[in-house]
């Protein structure tokens, strides 16, 4: 499914930073693990992942640092900052309550149902 880029806005920053806060990435590394963590619904093109990590990198909330990979080829490595990590922590508590919002929305009394059912 092609999702609206106004939609994606948000949360691809948010998925990268996300990956970033369990080791540091190099790009096509980032475009392999969004796909494959969000079970293909999350695609990442060069694109669009560039100017992501270099807007991300001019905000302070990662940084990069070209590493020689085992091939001998240089290969720029992204990590997240401090900064980065509290901006992760605030956007996760967000994205918690919009998921939970929208959940209640969308579904309506359903979602509660389904929770005493599974409980």
């Amino acid at each position: 499914m092609q999702f609206e880029r106004e939609l994606l806005k948000g949360v691809l920053p948010l998925a990268v930073l996300k990956l970033l806060r369990l080791r540091a990435m190099y790009g096509y590394e980032l475009v392999k693990e969004v796909s494959e963590k969000s079970d293909g619904v999350l695609k990442l093109g060069q694109s669009t992942l560039y100017p992501l990590l270099y807007n991300l990198e001019a905000q302070g909330l990662i940084e990069s640092e070209w590493q020689e990979a085992k091939s001998g080829r240089g290969r720029k490595y992204y990590r997240l900052t401090d900064a980065g990590t509290k901006r992760l922590e605030r956007d996760l508590l967000q994205w918690d309550e919009l998921v939970r919002g929208m959940g209640r929305l969308v579904l309506g009394g359903l979602q509660s149902r389904m929770a005493v059912l599974f409980s």
